[in-house]
């Protein structure tokens, strides 16, 4: 087996056409950097198997698709699904370039979501988290507004730790998230308690003599460094573990992240029980969060049915009007198909 592990192009057979898709799709909003490094990968493919015509082979096609030693299915069909789409670029480009089928595969992950209990508790583990002497490399002292800030927002963890000072309006009560995963930019209001616990933060930074200038990060240590997600989610299983909810391993949670799956379903929870019409606040939603479909909002609805299933009637009787419904007797199956016939 034979593993194409490269984070930059060998200039190999596509590398220029690489580049200029990239540069592409950038220009049209999208973040690259994953798909930069499959792409690269695949460079480094045709170097080693001496490609000689543009255009993506089906044979080549089969070679990338084999799955690299314990690879998961979602990471394969993300693979995959990133060289289908430069080879259509390819096609778009006048190339004759094979364009395959997407291999099948289970979505099977389930999201955590935090009940109310739990939520509190978790709350509370973080206001008493503290250090035994000043470490000006900590990042224990952003935990609790950090964590209030993700589960009032819906933010995911990268969008809230790139917020820098010049980001969050307090004065106006919103958070402008310039760097997201789609590479969209959206404002995102914050409830009134929000935005005193963000207050009372920034006088905590003022008052130890940490950063508060614009373009300083919002969420950094002691010594004013931004924060780092790794060192943060070792923080919040501590957190975790002090309110007692337990860890069920790796790739199951609970996660920080699932603290913006339980924003969304709490919202949606809201919404309907306030009467809206999810038809509409759906992708209301959808925007707040940064999502680029009202589907991706939708799964977290259909993710958690069993714990709401008032909620999924509710969605479900949403979308039943966007295909209304024709009576029609039976003369008029008859004209149908008489007409059919002629």
């Amino acid at each position: 087996m034979i593993i194409y592990m490269s984070k930059r192009f060998n200039h190999g057979l596509y590398a220029d056409l690489i580049t200029q898709y990239i540069a592409y799709k950038r220009s049209l909003g999208f973040k690259m950097e994953d798909i930069e490094e499959r792409l690269s990968m695949f460079d480094r493919l045709t170097i080693i198997r001496k490609e000689t015509i543009i255009g993506i082979s089906r044979d080549l096609f089969d070679v990338w698709s084999i799955p690299f030693p314990q690879e998961s299915d979602t990471n394969r069909y993300s693979r995959i699904s990133r060289l289908k789409q430069f080879s259509c670029y390819l096609q778009m480009m006048g190339y004759d370039s094979y364009i395959p089928r997407l291999p099948k595969y289970n979505f099977t992950f389930i999201p955590y979501i935090f009940t109310q209990t739990e939520l509190t508790a978790i709350f509370e583990a973080s206001d008493k988290l503290f250090l035994k002497r000043r470490y000006m490399y900590s990042q224990v002292c952003v935990m609790p507004t950090l964590l209030r800030v993700l589960y009032s927002t819906g933010l995911r963890i990268g969008e809230a730790l790139n917020l820098k000072h010049k980001d969050v309006h307090l004065d106006k009560g919103y958070l402008l998230v310039s760097t997201s995963k789609n590479g969209q930019e959206r404002i995102v209001p914050i409830s009134r308690s929000l935005t005193e616990v963000c207050k009372d933060y920034s006088l905590y930074k003022q008052k130890l003599g940490i950063g508060t200038n614009a373009d300083t990060h919002f969420f950094s240590a002691p010594n004013g460094s931004r924060c780092q997600v790794v060192t943060v989610y070792e923080i919040f299983r501590t957190v975790l573990y002090k309110a007692g909810i337990p860890h069920q391993g790796r790739g199951k949670g609970p996660r920080m992240h699932d603290l913006r799956h339980t924003f969304c379903v709490n919202a949606l929870l809201k919404m309907s029980e306030a009467g809206m019409d999810l038809y509409y606040s759906m992708p209301v939603l959808s925007t707040y969060v940064g999502h680029q479909s009202v589907e991706a909002t939708n799964k977290y609805v259909r993710l958690t049915s069993e714990l709401y299933p008032k909620l999924l009637d509710r969605v479900n009787a949403a979308y039943k009007y966007l295909f209304p419904e024709i009576e029609i007797d039976n003369s008029d199956f008859q004209e149908i198909n008489n007409t059919i016939k002629l």
